[in-house]
């Protein structure tokens, strides 16, 4: 059944399009899904967590997205039913399909593809260009270098290329650094916009031995923010770029700068802005992920917007967070462009008075591609399009990654090392990027290395006793589920095969875990050892890149391992898991 066209403009709802308070609401019967009434005198595009797709994609959202503690049934942590109802969005509608997993499959063959960098210049031309001269500004939250083969094989360079064509005015980061130094200032030299970040300082040894700084007095590695006049008002923009990077990533990649959430030397660079600049507002642009990002803003006065990414949650309405200096609006943006955040202001001298913020789908289907970022596309793809283009299988069901615990792909994936490997036990981390394939289409080399592509992707076979293992699945749940935000680094749990396990979410450290079985149903000794199979490590390997790894496996055509799993408990009645 196709629909497309028709079907978006008919069903997309005005909940999710419109405004963030309901009486900027506009009916759902209006003309068209991008017809955004004229508000205020400043408008900021926002787009964040693209991993690199410069085509429009599938990508299911999540089915489960637990909140714990103080976070419990509240945004971000709602998923299917429960997020319609808190957002007011229409089931079986094309906003449905965006925001949520509900009917992904039946729903991604009527309303296709979303995202795609040809279709994002489309709209963000013509939003800026509705808000007029010189009042509109664009910014990227990171992760915008890696997640493709492509920005693999080019270390990112290609999305420089997209980004600058895009008009990204200022950007911060997260896997950008994973790159290394080098490559990082290689590309930024290239960059038409501005890297802000507030939050990455030189270490004492880089300071002694007068490594590069924006600014040496401080130990600032990068400029912290960006004026901008926009209507006649001037925007400072704010940039906290991933708190984790060395913890999350190899250390080796930044050896030399520290990072940190550091809500102390952001309320004193606020203090300054407003004391100092004539500023009328100011926005935070964040990859914190969404849960640090609302406890930051109960502790850091005098931001009005915090724009927010990293992990991946689609929010359509901003929170209000209230503080001592009033009350700062949280929002999250989604991931793989699948979304562009929507920011007017009506801004007075010293002030913002009044704002509208919509999340906005980028259906592929109502949006004629950008002739000349489809060019610059064809081109970057040209010499690899052969290799990325190759069937390796073909999916036998929906192939998906997000979600707090194993998606398909990562099942695939932990199949893959075991076998491969010849290991009794995979590991594979929870990373929230990768796109889905539909059950019955081909899987291809791009595919797989939507999934795989880091420049440390490489396995690894060691000997692990089952203590250590519980170990490993009690700190990362810990990551995942600590009721302190700040102790979250924002990706999902740890994908596990040939073993299955029992996680009680809401319980403290060391006690989220029991119940350890290998697939052969036989319990997990504590003072045995296991092989382990494993890749991104943070520690150096060897072995050879998980992509190909990977794809041999699905080449095989050996069937999986479908005895892995987990029991959740003590989370039964949880909006955050549908069902």
């Amino acid at each position: 059944m196709t629909i497309r066209r028709r079907d978006i403009l008919k069903f997309a709802t005005a909940a999710a399009v419109t405004g963030t308070l309901p009486r900027h609401s506009r009916a759902a019967s209006e003309p068209g899904v991008y017809d955004l009434e004229p508000f205020g005198n400043a408008r900021i595009l926002h787009m964040t967590d693209t991993h690199a797709q410069l085509l429009p994609v599938f990508f299911r959202e999540p089915s489960v997205n637990i909140g714990v503690g103080a976070m419990a049934g509240q945004p971000p942590h709602l998923v299917g039913r429960n997020f319609l109802e808190r957002f007011q969005i229409r089931p079986d509608s094309a906003d449905a399909y965006a925001f949520t997993y509900l009917d992904f499959e039946k729903s991604a063959a009527r309303f296709g593809r979303l995202g795609g960098f040809a279709h994002l210049k489309t709209l963000i031309d013509r939003l800026r260009d509705e808000a007029g001269p010189g009042k509109s500004m664009l910014l990227d939250g990171g992760d915008l270098w890696q997640g493709s083969g492509l920005a693999n094989a080019m270390q990112g360079a290609d999305m420089v290329e997209a980004a600058n064509l895009l008009g990204i005015e200022a950007m911060t980061g997260h896997w950008e650094f994973t790159y290394g130094e080098k490559v990082l200032r290689d590309n930024l030299a290239k960059f038409k916009g501005e890297f802000i970040a507030q939050n990455v300082f030189l270490t004492e040894e880089a300071a002694f031995n007068d490594a590069p700084a924006f600014d040496s007095a401080s130990g600032r590695v990068f400029k912290p923010y960006v004026i901008k006049e926009i209507g006649g008002h001037r925007v400072a923009v704010i940039g906290q770029a991933f708190p984790y990077v060395p913890i999350a990533h190899p250390k080796r990649f930044t050896p030399d700068w520290t990072f940190g959430i550091r809500d102390d030397e952001l309320q004193k660079l606020v203090y300054a802005l407003r004391s100092n600049e004539k500023i009328d507002a100011v926005v935070l642009l964040s990859h914190n992920g969404m849960d640090v990002d609302l406890k930051l803003a109960s502790r850091v006065s005098g931001i009005d917007v915090i724009l927010g990414g990293h992990t991946h949650d689609a929010v359509p309405q901003p929170i209000r967070v209230n503080n001592s200096g009033g009350v700062t609006l949280v929002t999250n943006a989604g991931s793989n462009g699948k979304f562009l955040g929507v920011l007017d202001l009506d801004l007075a001298k010293g002030k913002l008075r009044d704002v509208r913020y919509r999340l906005l789908p980028v259906y592929s289907e109502l949006l004629r591609p950008d002739p000349e970022m489809q060019t610059l596309i064809e081109h970057l793809r040209a010499p690899h399009v052969s290799r990325f283009n190759e069937e390796i299988a073909t999916a036998s069901q929906l192939l998906y990654r997000r979600g707090n615990f194993n998606g398909s792909v990562d099942t695939l994936l932990c199949d893959a090392l075991r076998q491969q490997l010849d290991a009794e036990i995979a590991l594979s981390p929870g990373f929230r990027w990768g796109t889905s394939v539909m059950a019955g289409q081909p899987v291809t080399m791009e595919d797989v290395l939507a999934e795989t592509a880091t420049t440390y992707s490489e396995v690894y076979a060691q000997s692990m006793t089952g203590e250590q293992i519980k170990a490993v699945l009690e700190d990362v749940c810990d990551n995942l589920f600590n009721t302190d935000p700040y102790y979250q680094q924002g990706g999902d749990m740890v994908r596990i095969g040939g073993l299955a396990y029992t996680c009680a979410p809401a319980e403290s450290v060391g006690k989220r875990i029991s119940d350890l079985k290998l697939h052969n149903g036989r319990a997990l000794e504590a003072g045995k050892s296991y092989k382990v199979a494993g890749w991104a490590s943070v520690n150096e390997q060897k072995g050879e890149p998980v992509w190909d790894v990977f794809a041999k496996h699905l080449r095989s055509g050996k069937p999986g391992d479908t005895k892995s799993g987990v029991t959740l408990k003590g989370v039964e009645n949880n909006p955050g898991i549908a069902g």
